[in-house]
């Protein structure tokens, strides 16, 4: 191995060539044709040398990568470098992971491509430079990668991706990695179930599990199962085709564990194995786009052809640098020569048609229909009691009616949130036909009975580009946040606009008096008050039917944000027209009442049911001579300072507003302060932080069997009384 010369410009950083390959000369001209998008047949000899160099390549740029930073993940992606390859050299792009942890191999499978050129990256370098820094390559997938399709973060997300971009691309690919790991989280297989019985015609998505026998730090909790078992383990869910490639079934270099390593066969092996994956992969995706549920499993040792083997070579630690000898001695072994770097190249730019970055769905805006004129319906303020859901529920109805891509999710029941007219409307997606259950296969409400799926492909489905709304109790929301947050995050970074991904939360705590605390969470409202502060996060409480329709009607005018919708389900009072609400929006809060007195008591409250006590003590603070004002906190977001949130680092879609001071004392200064909400007080933070006035915060504790809200309400310290009883101690 000597040092090479008259290198291509982006092999700029490699730090070892190798003099000659074996049968390099044989095959030297690109599989993929000048002016083709793929390889002709998975059996051409070339075709399977190249797609072998490639596996090489990604195992490489992976390790060096990582071990510049002594840091990352090369173990993993190692195992399954073949079956990328192979995806690529079949011409299909639109790769999605659910293994965060295969980040660098996912790095450098793009940079292969020259989709990383857009971000500045063109060597290996530059990439290594660039790797877990700053405006970077972030250790896990994020939203600002050139050319690739979706963010990896916790496991059990990526096959959310896979569905949401296969539903809205008939005729495209869209193959995900799984982990053997990240197979334990049962997320991963109900959610294939529900998806496949509500859209059966959509098949082309391609599950590829890596099945390696390990996971994060010991063995994968599937490794003991037989390959019959495996088999019959996604057959039983479903998949009609499952196609498994074995590693061990082409070994030659006498390995005794059932997880083998392919890089260590002899050079007829290696290539008898590659061989088999790309026939796998090309059988598996024409099966895939063909209308049958289809699964690739590729079975080969975590960690084949890196540092280390198993479990250890999941993740570098400090000391596992470029100069560490089984770090050298694996870069030495895959190195490619020179000209094997610019064969392998030219195949990445020339499949799919060009770069990812330029090729792939999620590079491109989503066309949506527009929606005409929203159909608001005002009622009078201090009419009849008004129900806020079902008021939003009918708007809900006509943006479904006007897009068909819209998807409305729901894991409890549209009916017992208040929006049946949802339901009667759009129809629950479901293979039974049934008017009594407003249920039929071509149905729009998607109700699997996990909020995972239900956040997972609302907010997939957003990200990609489409309208959506996910629908929830607050009460069991968490179940689905995890993805969800995940999206906003990636939201916030795109180079792209797409709809913000927006929530309905309903049944608030203090509703469920009956039911006791298995269904009173409203900390949930901790989560999204801790995600204001990212930039693009907007929890909007609207105080009544009206305050709903203009809030719905906001959101869904805005782009790449996260909006959560929280109201109660039980009919209120309309105490608000629809432009108060949009002034609401607007400055974070509006008055619904301010009474004259020898001192002022201010009460800002978030929520509708809570303005009801707040209400009742106005009345009595009057009858002392006190006077009062109460501020309807409809997005408390305004309120912030604009220093405290990090609205100016997305990349798309930047909002700055935030209230002024003046115009904070405006709506806040009095003698006394009183934040009242039915959920978490961190909520009420802005405000707490900028009011100069004497001040406090009523707000949830815990929960409890009631009979009322009103119950509920005084068991959390909520009551008339107690705010009249702290006004009092504040004024002096």
């Amino acid at each position: 191995m000597t040092v090479a010369t008259n290198i291509p410009a982006f092999c700029q950083g490699i730090q070892y060539f190798k003099d000659s390959l074996p049968n390099f000369e044989q095959y030297s001209s690109p599989a993929i044709k000048k002016g083709e998008t793929a390889i002709a047949s998975p059996t051409d000899s070339a075709a399977v040398y190249q797609t072998m160099l490639a596996a090489d390549a990604l195992r490489y740029l992976t390790l060096q990568v990582t071990a510049s930073k002594q840091s990352g993940h090369p173990g993993g992606f190692a195992s399954i470098a073949e079956a990328i390859a192979s995806l690529v050299m079949l011409g299909h792009k639109n790769i999605i992971t659910e293994v965060g942890h295969h980040a660098p191999g996912f790095y450098s499978n793009v940079f292969l491509d020259t989709s990383l050129e857009a971000m500045g990256i063109n060597n290996v370098q530059q990439m290594g430079d660039r790797f877990r820094e700053t405006h970077g390559l972030l250790g896990h997938l994020s939203g600002q990668i050139p050319g690739l399709l979706n963010p990896a973060g916790p496991l059990g997300q990526g096959q959310h991706f896979a569905m949401a971009g296969a539903k809205l691309h008939p005729g495209v690919l869209f193959p995900v990695t799984i982990g053997d790991g990240g197979l334990g989280e049962p997320y991963i297989m109900s959610s294939f179930g529900h998806f496949n019985t509500a859209f059966p015609q959509v098949t082309n998505f391609l599950p590829i599990l890596v099945w390696n026998g390990y996971s994060q730090e010991h063995h994968s909790m599937v490794s003991t199962k037989t390959n019959e078992q495996m088999i019959n383990y996604w057959a039983g869910n479903g998949f009609t085709e499952v196609i498994l490639v074995n590693a061990k079934d082409y070994d030659d270099s006498n390995q005794v564990s059932d997880y083998v390593d392919s890089t260590l066969f002899s050079q007829a092996g290696r290539m008898a194995f590659t061989q088999a994956v790309l026939e796998g992969t090309d059988k598996a995706a024409k099966s895939a786009l063909d209308g049958k549920l289809t699964v690739l499993i590729v079975k080969q040792l975590k960690g084949a052809g890196v540092h280390k083997r198993g479990a250890q070579s999941h993740n570098l630690y400090p000391g596992d640098s470029l100069e560490k000898d089984y770090i050298v001695a694996a870069l030495k072994e895959r190195a490619l020569t020179p000209e094997a770097w610019q064969l392998v190249r030219d195949n990445y730019v020339r499949s799919n048609g060009g770069a990812a970055v330029n090729t792939v769905v999620t590079e491109h805006e989503y066309s949506i229909g527009d929606l005409g004129k929203i159909p608001l319906q005002e009622y009078s303020v201090g009419g009849e009691k008004q129900v806020a859901t079902t008021a939003m529920g009918e708007i809900v109805a006509y943006v479904g009616q006007q897009d068909r891509d819209f998807l409305v999710a729901n894991a409890d029941g549209n009916a017992a949130s208040g929006i049946k007219n949802i339901n009667t409307a759009l129809k629950i997606i479901h293979p039974t036909k049934d008017e009594t259950y407003s249920q039929q296969p071509q149905g729009q409400v998607y109700e699997p009975l996990s909020e995972d799926a239900c956040a997972g492909l609302a907010a997939a489905q957003a990200l990609f580009g489409a309208r959506t709304l996910w629908c929830s109790y607050e009460s069991f929301v968490i179940n689905g946040l995890p993805i969800w947050q995940t999206v906003t995050q990636a939201m916030a970074e795109l180079r792209r606009s797409t709809p913000s991904t927006i929530t309905l939360f309903t049944a608030g705590a203090l509703e469920q008096g009956r039911n006791g605390w298995t269904h009173q969470r409203p900390e949930v409202e901790n989560y999204f008050a801790g995600m204001m502060r990212n930039g693009n996060i907007f929890p909007l409480f609207p105080c009544d039917a009206n305050s709903i329709q203009a809030c719905y009607e906001w959101a869904l005018g805005t782009r790449n944000k996260g909006i959560p919708i929280t109201a109660s389900k039980s009919p209120l009072e309309i105490r608000t027209t629809l432009e108060q609400t949009r002034e609401g929006l607007a400055k974070g809060g509006i008055v619904l009442q301010e009474t004259p007195g020898t001192k002022t008591v201010v009460f800002a409250v978030i929520g509708d049911m809570t303005l009801i006590p707040v209400f009742a003590a106005t009345e009595q603070l009057k009858a002392q001579g006190i006077g009062s004002k109460i501020v309807s906190i409809i997005n408390p977001r305004r309120l912030y300072r604009s220093t405290d949130v990090a609205w100016d680092s997305c990349s798309r879609e930047q909002d700055g507003d935030f209230l002024s001071d003046a115009e904070f004392s405006n709506l806040f200064d009095g003698d006394a302060l009183l934040g009242v909400t039915g959920g978490s007080s961190a909520m009420l933070e802005p405000v707490m932080l900028r009011s100069n006035s004497k001040r406090d915060v009523f707000a949830w504790k815990r929960g409890e069997t009631t009979a009322s809200a009103g119950q509920i309400m005084e068991f959390n310290g909520i009551t008339a009384d107690n705010f009249i009883k702290r006004a009092m101690e504040l004024i002096g």
